[in-house]
């Protein structure tokens, strides 16, 4: 049919075959084929030992009796178009291969599948350890007592208490017994503070500026309640005992 629409013409135009929209474009691509001796041809079933003389036009170049062989025609679409793969030439499971990969290829996209698969159930496998230990610390979390309300602050009584506490350690600190001999080897507060701060300084509140606010406060509670001297507190038992009054 094609031959007989085609007549003289060696190939179609566009608008010869509306059914086979790309016959015209893969006829042309056979004649360049073989003009550029990359298809083998024949004439009346003989293959031509040459494609084209020297003079580049070839030999029995003529639609009447001009053969291709199934076979070079199979090798060289694979060769030149791998993209396409009519049925008249290929088979069903060729035709869904596909026409890039190689058998090497097709080797190292198994090994790398293989590959993803491990790192996947590897990963899979620490997902459910992940899950393990999050359901645990849920647990634990749901056993657990609930959290104290934070404590009260301090009355004014019990801060004073503290305070008095305070004060009165560290007047024993660096304070002298009645013979003159020091009760401990602290002269100064700041050595006081800096032993403390040495020893503790991990403790929340142990720290030079902390101590020193604090022992200043504690003074001063002490000074403004200390009693009057012992030789004052005798002078008045005595005027009691014998009625005397002080102007």
């Amino acid at each position: 049919m094609i031959l007989d629409v085609l007549g003289h013409r060696q190939t179609p135009t566009l608008h010869d075959f509306p059914r086979w929209p790309t016959l015209s474009l893969n006829a042309e691509r056979i004649y360049d084929g073989i003009l550029n001796e990359e298809l083998a041809y024949g004439y009346n079933g003989l293959t031509a030992r040459r494609a084209t003389p020297t003079t580049g036009v070839p030999l029995h170049f003529d639609l009447e009796g001009l053969t291709v062989r199934h076979t070079d025609l199979r090798q060289w679409m694979q060769r030149c178009y791998p993209g396409q793969r009519p049925r008249f030439l290929f088979s069903a499971a060729e035709r869904a291969a596909h026409p890039i990969i190689t058998v090497e290829a097709g080797q190292a996209m198994l090994a790398e599948q293989a590959a993803t698969h491990a790192l996947l159930r590897q990963c899979q496998q620490q997902t459910r350890s992940l899950q393990a230990r999050y359901e645990a610390l849920l647990s634990r979390q749901a056993a657990a007592p609930a959290p104290q309300s934070p404590a009260s602050p301090l009355s004014d009584r019990a801060e004073t208490t503290y305070l008095n506490i305070i004060g009165a350690l560290m007047d024993l600190l660096l304070g002298k017994s009645p013979s003159g001999k020091p009760y401990s080897n602290f002269r100064t507060q700041e050595a006081v503070i800096s032993a403390l701060v040495a020893h503790n300084g991990g403790l929340m509140g142990l720290t030079e500026r902390t101590l020193q606010g604090k022992f200043a406060r504690a003074k001063r509670q002490v000074n403004t309640r200390q009693p009057p001297p012992a030789q004052d507190r005798m002078c008045g038992r005595e005027n009691r005992i014998y009625g005397v009054q002080r102007d």
